[in-house]
C-alpha cells in the first residue's frame, strides 16, 4: 500500500502537470543547445527527464535495462518558504528485462526535492533520489540503482557526438509549434558494469542510449499516447522514431531522426514515418493489449521490431500514474540493431 506521503506527492505532481503553461519557461524554435549546461537540469520548465536504456550481455545471456529520472516543477509550492515545500518533485523508474525470467523486474521512487538527498542539479547531469543516482563526471555517465529485487551499477561512455532531435533540438510533439520540447539523444554509449539479481552479481557489457528532454506545454488534448523507438544500429548508426497517436485512431504527429555512421543526422516528419503493428500482446495482469511487434518505415527504409520478450509492461501508477509497455527489442533491417520500444496510452490514460 502506498504511504500517505507518496500519495500527497503524486497529487502535487498531478497539480503541477495540470498548471497553466504560462507558469513555465516556454520552448521556442531557434534556441541553441549548449553543453555542458544542457546536460544539467532546467528547473524553470514544467517537466524534464533523463532516460537511459540498453541491452547487455552477461554470462547467462542477454539483458535489457531502463533507468529514468523525472523532474517536475510545482509552481503552487514556490511561495511556501519551508525547505520541505515540494517546489520540485523527482520521480525515478528502473527496470530489468531478463528473458530467463520471462517478465519485467521494475521499481519506482517519488520524492520532493531536498538538497543533498533528492536533486536534479543544473550545469551538468546529476540527478538523485537517495541512493538512486545518475550523473556525468569526466565525460562518463554512471548510474547506481538499488531496486526491489535487483541492482544496477553501470557506466556509459560516449562514442559519438550528441544527436539533437528535430530542428537542432527543437522537437515538435503535436500540430501546434508550442507543443514541443528541447530534446537530444546520445546513441551508441558503451555500457559496462554489474547487474545484481537474487544476490548474484553478473559483470556485463553492452550498448546504451540516452535521451534528455524538457518541455512546458502539455500534450494536445486530442492525444492518446505515443509509440517511440530508439535503436543503436549495427555499424554505428542510430535511429529515433516516434508517433503521437490521436484519440480517434489517427496520428497527430510523427517524426524520425536517422544518423548513419559518420554522417550528419537527417530528420524526416509526417506521413513518411509510420508504425504498423504486426502482433499484439495482452497483459495477464491489466488486460491491456500492446502492439509489441512493429514495422517502422522512415522514408524508403523499413525496420522490423520484435521484443526480446513479450512481458515488459511497466506499472508506474504509484509515481507518474501511468501504465505502459517499455522494453528491449531486436531491430531487423539494413542495417539491423538493438533498441528500446516505448508504448504509452494503451491503458486509456494520456501520459504526462
Amino acid at each position: 500500500m502506498r504511504s500517505l506521503a507518496a500519495i500527497i506527492l503524486m497529487l502535487a505532481a498531478c497539480a503541477a502537470l495540470a498548471a497553466s503553461p504560462d507558469a513555465f519557461e516556454p520552448v521556442v524554435r531557434g534556441h541553441a543547445l549548449e553543453f555542458p549546461r544542457d546536460y544539467g537540469a532546467h528547473p524553470r520548465f514544467r517537466i524534464e527527464w533523463w532516460y537511459v536504456t540498453g541491452q547487455l550481455e552477461s554470462a547467462d545471456g542477454p539483458l535489457g535495462f531502463q533507468v529514468t529520472f523525472f523532474r517536475v516543477r510545482n509552481p503552487p509550492a514556490e511561495s511556501n518558504p519551508s525547505r520541505f515545500s515540494p517546489r520540485q518533485i523527482v520521480f525515478a523508474h528502473a527496470a530489468l528485462s531478463d528473458p530467463a525470467r520471462g517478465h519485467l523486474l521494475h521499481d519506482q521512487r517519488t520524492r520532493r526535492e531536498f538538497e543533498g538527498l533528492v536533486e536534479a542539479r543544473t550545469g551538468d547531469t546529476d540527478v538523485r533520489i537517495d541512493d538512486w543516482t545518475f550523473a556525468r563526471e569526466s565525460g562518463i555517465y554512471r548510474t547506481h540503482v538499488a531496486a526491489e529485487g535487483f541492482a544496477l551499477d553501470l557506466a556509459f561512455t560516449p562514442t559519438q557526438p550528441v544527436m539533437p532531435e528535430g530542428e537542432r533540438g527543437f522537437s515538435r510533439k503535436g500540430p501546434l509549434p508550442a507543443q514541443a520540447s528541447y530534446y537530444y539523444s546520445e546513441p551508441q554509449l558503451a555500457a559496462a558494469g554489474r547487474v545484481t539479481q537474487g544476490g548474484v552479481a553478473r559483470e556485463v557489457t553492452g550498448v546504451a542510449w540516452l535521451d534528455h528532454e524538457w518541455s512546458s506545454e502539455p500534450l494536445a488534448a486530442e492525444a492518446a499516447g505515443w509509440d517511440w523507438l530508439g535503436a543503436n544500429l549495427d555499424g554505428g548508426g542510430a535511429l529515433m522514431a516516434f508517433r503521437m497517436r490521436a484519440k480517434d485512431g489517427g496520428v497527430l504527429w510523427s517524426t524520425a531522426t536517422l544518423r548513419e555512421a559518420g554522417r550528419a543526422p537527417v530528420t524526416i516528419d509526417g506521413d513518411a514515418v509510420t508504425f504498423t503493428p504486426r502482433r499484439t500482446w495482452t497483459s495477464p495482469r491489466t488486460g491491456t493489449a500492446y502492439p509489441v511487434a512493429m514495422t517502422i518505415t522512415v522514408g524508403d527504409r523499413h525496420w522490423e521490431v520484435d521484443p526480446l520478450m513479450d512481458d515488459q509492461e511497466l506499472d508506474a501508477r504509484a509515481s507518474t500514474g501511468t501504465l505502459y509497455w517499455e522494453g528491449a527489442v531486436r531491430v531487423a533491417g539494413a542495417p539491423g540493431g538493438r533498441g528500446y520500444l516505448e508504448l504509452t496510452g494503451y491503458a486509456g490514460r494520456k501520459p504526462y
